[in-house]
């Protein structure tokens, strides 16, 4: 069993920062971040491996940064330049074994 508890998100104007914040019971290979509008599946936003190997949605690349600290089983999304196509709900994401965990969610709303 693996528990994640988020922290971070809320309300910015387009163009603005936030940060993310998940924390693992214990340590797990890959770690990251989905997120999911109502009424749409639930996509990849960005991962990370233990070893700092990085994916992220291209809708992301160059705006969005995964990092994680290794020794607090904690990954972080920093968010620059949000748009509002960017609000939604984002759930942070924990691969066990051949198990897959979810954080309880945090909404992301840019708008002005």
């Amino acid at each position: 069993q693996v528990q994640l508890v988020e922290s971070g998100g809320g309300l910015v104007q387009p163009g603005g920062s936030l940060r993310l914040s998940c924390a693992a019971s214990r340590s797990v290979f890959t770690m990251g971040w989905y997120r999911q509008d109502p009424g749409k599946t639930r996509e990849l936003v960005a991962t990370i491996t233990t070893g700092g190997s990085t994916n992220y949605a291209d809708s992301v690349k160059g705006r969005f940064t995964i990092s994680r600290d290794n020794a607090k089983n904690t990954v972080y999304l920093q968010m620059n330049s949000l748009k509002p196509e960017d609000t939604a709900v984002y759930f942070c994401y924990a691969r066990y074994g051949p198990h897959n965990y979810w954080g309880q969610g945090t909404q992301v709303t840019a708008s002005s």
